[in-house]
């Protein structure tokens, strides 16, 4: 007899807190209630004169462990009674709105619509239209420019000389370089319909001063200019 009357106690207790723990922080009233009772009953158990301080001392420990071990968001999760286990809420008890990720930031390509390439570094044999193998190995790399950043433009092709001799004769040498320049390109892939121009400016257009040697050197250039 006397086993039962320990181990009924610890059922009726054990009971008492696995109704609450299913309970909101609001069913407090209930939880009392049901104290109170389990309470009134353990009392009794152990003596009759006991019953009334177990239904107070029940009354209050289910109150108070429904309070603690309610659920304080019932009502907010009556809003989106479907929301999983786990699952960050807002103060509705709603799943958070996933972060909207920012629109990718599309940088605008610029084209340069115009450019000129100048060639000071090909030099001509004297007195000569005629490449040199180190000429050519320098066009080489200008073709490959071309065909890759600019397959549609449109080119002009200008060549260009020091003051040294008369003006007629640096305009038709200079004429000749453009045209032999050009001709290589071609011959490297880029079409001949790109070349809207080839010119011979002579000595008119210096970029230096044709009173030193450094100066010459820098005007006896061919200029490709291209229209995008």
């Amino acid at each position: 007899m006397s086993m039962i009357r320990v181990a009924l106690p610890l059922i009726l207790l054990t009971s008492l807190l696995t109704g609450c723990a299913n309970l909101q922080k609001t069913d407090w009233p209930k939880c009392a209630a049901v104290g109170g009772v389990a309470g009134a009953g353990l009392g009794a158990i152990q003596n009759a004169t006991y019953a009334g301080w177990g239904a107070l001392i029940g009354g209050g420990l289910g109150a108070a462990y429904c309070w603690v071990h309610g659920d304080s968001a019932s009502e907010s999760h009556a809003k989106c009674p479907g929301t999983p286990a786990g699952v960050s809420v807002d103060a509705d008890g709603c799943p958070l709105a996933a972060p909207v990720a920012p629109a990718p930031v599309v940088e605008e390509v610029v084209v340069v619509k115009e450019e000129v390439i100048v060639i000071n570094d090909v030099y001509f044999k004297f007195d000569s239209a005629q490449l040199t193998a180190a000429d050519k190995q320098k066009l080489d790399v200008i073709s490959t420019r071309l065909k890759r950043e600019a397959p549609s433009a449109q080119l002009r092709v200008s060549g260009h000389t020091d003051s040294v001799g008369s003006e007629k004769y640096n305009k038709t040498l200079s004429q000749k370089r453009a045209t032999s320049v050009t001709n290589y390109l071609v011959s490297s892939g880029i079409p001949r319909s790109s070349f809207v121009a080839v010119v011979g400016e002579g000595k008119s257009r210096p970029v230096a001063d044709n009173k030193t040697a450094e100066g010459r050197a820098l005007n006896r250039r061919v200029e490709i200019k291209i229209n995008r």
